[in-house]
């Protein structure tokens, strides 16, 4: 999408508007803001108000960035929980400021968190922690099966809640046995390298 507005800047001297964005890439216009949106959030791009094809690259003082390995442990859900597959797979090289504390990686699987940026395939950077507060989105051992949801607390019930309408929430019942298994710090698209087998 990035290299797209690039691209398309160099050749006509102004930004696309989401709709040729769209037609280049292959993708509708709701796609398009989807992602727009998410590079704005980023700082990758802004948007000038009140400007037509208002899109414009952030120049960002490049840095290279300290990376450090995070170990891939296997597949969680986004969706309904499903057996937690925890041998390392592989692992993620992420940028330090990232990782705080003990972090590990998990594929997501499933598509209830994409309003909260998380979409299937990706991988979420997770902090090894037992709690968590109301509001974060975490990992969570649900009796045998591991999902990912956002952590909601109230004086009269505990839910685990997903970031997409077609979904509903999962409520913490007394008898159930929830776990937190980390606080999810980040979600990444990309590749693990594979671990070395030597």
């Amino acid at each position: 999408m990035l290299a797209a507005i690039k691209e398309f800047i160099a050749a006509h001297g102004m930004s696309p508007t989401f709709a040729e964005l769209g037609e280049i890439l292959g993708i509708k216009p709701p796609s398009v803001h989807e992602q727009v949106t998410a590079m704005i959030r980023k700082g990758l791009v802004r948007c000038i108000p009140n400007k037509v094809r208002s899109l414009e690259i952030v120049e960002e003082i490049l840095r290279v960035p300290r990376l450090v390995p995070v170990p891939v442990l296997g597949v969680v859900t986004a969706g309904a929980p499903i057996l937690a597959v925890e041998n390392q797979v592989g692992e993620l090289s992420v940028d330090a400021h990232i990782v705080r504390g003990t972090c590990f990686a998990l594929q997501v699987k499933g598509d209830s968190m994409v309003d909260a940026d998380i979409h299937d395939g990706d991988y979420v950077i997770v902090r090894q922690q037992p709690i968590a507060e109301h509001g974060d989105i975490v990992v969570a051992l649900l009796g045998d099966e591991t999902t990912v949801k956002r952590l909601y607390i109230s004086d009269t019930v505990i839910e685990l809640r997903p970031a997409n309408a077609a979904y509903r929430p999962i409520t913490i019942e007394q008898a159930d046995e929830l776990r937190i298994l980390g606080k999810v710090l980040a979600a990444r698209s990309m590749s693990p390298t594979s671990c070395n087998q030597g």
